[in-house]
């Protein structure tokens, strides 16, 4: 960056200055919809090198060209046909079809293991079914199960698949636990009261149709001279809590005394307590955390309902998420978004004593 602007103009992370040249490629919504795939599993993909995605310049968000889309079907095939994920980066990692042969034959042989395994339940279930259905009336039970010949039918089974459940549900524990574990960083913060220019947006790519008002607004106005403590911020709406959304809104903060153009909204954000959790710009996996952190505390708990701005509209996301040094990210003109910095802000309140 050689120096500051003379002018201050935006260059947000949200702008989308989509060309002509780019319309055979595929927004990161698109691709979402037509795969039935979350827009967070496309960019978990990208994440761990499964799935490339396209970035043109002054274009904000992910678009995937003709090859990848062909990749991510090979993905979604491999995925049904339940092959993991590690091995799926090897398969077409690799020119040579052994790769792909071997991890096939793999999850093959497991899924004969698991057949086989299934007929003998069948098979002693059924036979506990007839001995007892023969004397339902009587108590037979501790004989049936003490049968030998039984017994030796059902020993060669795994006692961990047939208690597959048993340990899923202690792997989600382990994991939520682990989770928890690595948010020691969850800070209690007070939002303050704040004028804001909001731009909101519902239907496809409501993210880039919100940002790019946004930004117009930012540089016509020449916020960024007036407000040096401008902050960002934006959140699902409508959406129900824990609830997909089908709209997006961004505010900035302004001045008491500016005026906003349509379709922008002048609001009043009354402020308020929050749980607030830093993350690099894609790890959205971890709101889950912060929700789990705050449901479980002792001291404090979730204000979802608390109504904090007017205007207000119904089905608005609370869970907002605040882009940290927005100031200096779009002053400069080199600024990538996927180095972004984010606050998860989650609304809280003290538990009544």
């Amino acid at each position: 960056m050689n120096g500051i602007p003379v002018d201050f103009d935006v260059v947000s992370p949200f702008r989308m200055g989509a060309r002509r040249e780019e319309m055979e490629l595929q927004t990161i919504s698109q691709v979402s919809k037509r795969f039935q795939l979350s827009t967070r599993t496309l960019r978990y993909y990208e994440q761990i090198g499964l799935l490339p995605s396209v970035k043109k310049e002054d274009y904000a968000y992910r678009t995937y060209d003709e090859q990848a889309v062909h990749r991510l079907r090979q993905i979604i095939l491999m995925r049904k046909l339940r092959i993991p994920l590690k091995q799926i980066a090897d398969i077409l990692a690799s020119e040579e079809a052994f790769a792909a042969l071997e991890a096939f034959q793999r999850n093959l042989a497991e899924i004969d293991r698991e057949i086989s395994a299934l007929s003998t339940i069948r098979s002693t279930l059924a036979a506990f079914v007839s001995r007892l259905g023969e004397n339902a009336s009587a108590r037979v039970l501790p004989e049936v199960l003490a049968d030998e010949e039984l017994l030796r039918l059902v020993e060669p089974l795994s006692l961990v698949k047939l208690s597959f459940k048993e340990e899923k549900t202690m792997q989600d524990l382990n994991r939520a636990d682990e989770r928890l574990s690595k948010l020691k960083n969850v800070r209690i913060v007070h939002l303050p009261p704040m004028t804001v220019a909001a731009s909101h947006y519902v239907g496809p790519d409501c993210e880039m149709h919100a940002g790019n008002a946004l930004d117009k607004f930012v540089r016509e106005s020449g916020l960024l001279r007036k407000k040096p403590d401008v902050r960002h911020i934006g959140f699902n709406n409508p959406v129900a809590c824990g609830g997909a959304s089908t709209g997006y809104e961004m505010w900035v903060s302004i001045t008491e005394d500016m005026e906003v153009p349509e379709p922008l909204v002048k609001k009043q954000f009354h402020g308020g307590l929050y749980a607030a959790h830093a993350i690099a710009f894609g790890d959205f996996e971890q709101w889950g955390w912060l929700v789990e952190w705050v449901l479980q505390h002792d001291r404090y708990e979730s204000d979802w309902e608390a109504v904090r701005c007017r205007p207000y509209a119904e089905g608005t996301d609370w869970a907002l998420e605040e882009q940290l040094n927005y100031w200096n990210n779009a002053r400069n003109p080199n600024f990538d978004y996927r180095s972004m910095q984010l606050d998860l802000l989650f609304p809280i309140k003290e538990k009544a004593r």
